[in-house]
């Protein structure tokens, strides 16, 4: 071991000074760690752990998309469990709030440093899944000698990052291997399932913010995921998902400003499908459920009788007699 952890210092030590960073995020990220932070790929400076007063600061930030990512994270629990793998929820700080793991494997997971209130910046633990995933703002796969630090070349991270209800990072979420080298199959397993939580967990606390508002959801051709939009009664777009901003150009200041829903539906066209025909789809399946029933289909949606009637005309909801 003492070897390789010399061939890694070595390897970082040269490709730091070299151009290889024009080619490679890793080693652009190692230049980062020690021209911009002045660490030392031998890490010989101890973990930063936060202190009992600083880690509830840390979690109390944590604490509104922690509630949205519970059951989100029971469900990514039941996937990797037995696997060798725990999972780890960070804030902007880089440090972990939440962990879920082998409880007969808790005195290896904290002395590799994968617990809540180790310090996993990249400012402080160098290349690593979650401090290079909050610099980068995207999802990344850090294995073993992708570390910075020599210490944490047993590991290997599939992270994601998870953006709150204004577009903006929030969080990233974990999942670290510490059984040995994976395989690809499975670091391409653990990417799919990291990246579909992240999502779930987003949609979780986008609802969470917004709950009584009508959701719309925006296709996107290019992922597995889709955005959403807020509504209210008057048909406003009140607040949008990255996703959704990222598609249809939505900012802070028109949101500010005021959107009406309709501008929007000529800003995506995925699968022949628009925002339009999204929302004639919701009210409906509303007017289907209670038999046509304006009032009722109102209730169910949470909006006013006017608007419900409104939107049956808009869309020729009306069966025939």
């Amino acid at each position: 071991m003492t070897y390789t952890i010399g061939k890694h210092i070595q390897r970082v030590r040269t490709a730091v000074n070299s151009d290889e960073a024009t080619r490679s995020s890793i080693v652009a990220s190692w230049r980062r760690c020690t021209f911009n932070y002045g660490l030392d790929p031998s890490g010989k400076v101890p973990r930063r752990i936060l202190s009992g007063p600083e880690m509830k600061d840390s979690a109390e930030r944590l604490e509104p998309m922690l509630f949205a990512a519970t059951a989100t994270l029971d469900r990514l629990q039941s996937v990797v469990s037995g696997m060798g793998c725990c999972i780890l929820l960070a804030g902007l700080d880089g440090v972990p709030a939440h962990w879920r793991g082998r409880d007969a494997d808790v005195e290896d997971l904290r002395h590799l440093g994968l617990w809540p209130g180790v310090d996993w910046s990249e400012q402080h633990e160098g290349t690593n899944g979650i401090g290079t995933c909050l610099i980068e703002k995207r999802e990344l796969a850090i294995q073993r000698e992708d570390h910075f630090h020599a210490r944490d070349v047993e590991l290997s991270c599939v992270v994601a990052p998870i953006f709150d209800h204004r577009g903006q990072l929030a969080a990233a979420l974990d999942v670290a291997y510490y059984g040995g080298a994976p395989s690809e199959g499975l670091i391409g397993l653990l990417t799919f399932a990291v990246r579909e939580a992240a999502w779930q967990i987003e949609t979780a606390h986008f609802r969470q913010a917004f709950p009584n508002m009508r959701l719309i959801s925006v296709p996107d051709a290019t992922r597995a995921c889709v955005g959403l939009i807020a509504v209210d009664e008057d048909d406003m777009v009140l607040g949008a998902t990255r996703g959704a901003r990222q598609i249809l150009g939505v900012s802070d200041n028109a949101l500010r400003d005021g959107i009406p829903a309709a501008d929007l539906q000529s800003a995506v066209m995925v699968g022949y499908d628009t925002i339009a025909k999204a929302e004639r789809g919701t009210f409906r399946r509303a007017m289907a459920r209670s038999k046509g029933n304006i009032s009722a289909s109102a209730k169910s949606l949470e909006i006013s009788r006017a608007t419900m009637k409104r939107k049956v005309k808009q869309y020729d909801l009306r069966r025939p007699v």
